[in-house]
């Protein structure tokens, strides 16, 4: 569609085009990198989390029974449990999301080139 810009007055017109959704193309082999990524980010933090609570956990159960705690039991069992749960979790999360996204992705992509 061709118009007229108003403030020129040579009448200089100029081309308004459809922004281009300029994506970076998406590969197959993009994936697992990004899966592997979010999922170990995820596994350290449920290690984290698990280990928190966990050592809060027998801290406060030693306080009730009053004896003292022994915390190699939260970052030898509790904590490392947690942490390949979230891990497994994530991964497969992660693997169907960035599946999905790449079919999707591709889908619109021959959407486009097939409306042009």
């Amino acid at each position: 569609m061709q118009r007229t810009h108003p403030g020129a007055s040579n009448g200089v017109s100029y081309s308004l085009m459809c922004p281009s959704l300029s994506q970076p193309r998406l590969r197959w082999y993009s994936i697992a990198p990004r899966v592997l990524f979010f999922s170990l980010l995820l596994t350290l933090l449920g290690f984290a989390v698990g280990l928190l609570l966990s050592i809060l956990a027998i801290v406060i159960a030693a306080q009730l029974r009053g004896t003292s705690p022994n915390l190699q039991l939260a970052y030898r069992s509790v904590a490392p449990s947690i942490a390949v749960a979230a891990g497994g979790v994530s991964f497969v999360v992660a693997l169907v999301m960035e599946i999905r996204y790449y079919r999707h992705s591709k889908a619109l992509a021959e959407i486009v080139r097939a409306s042009r």
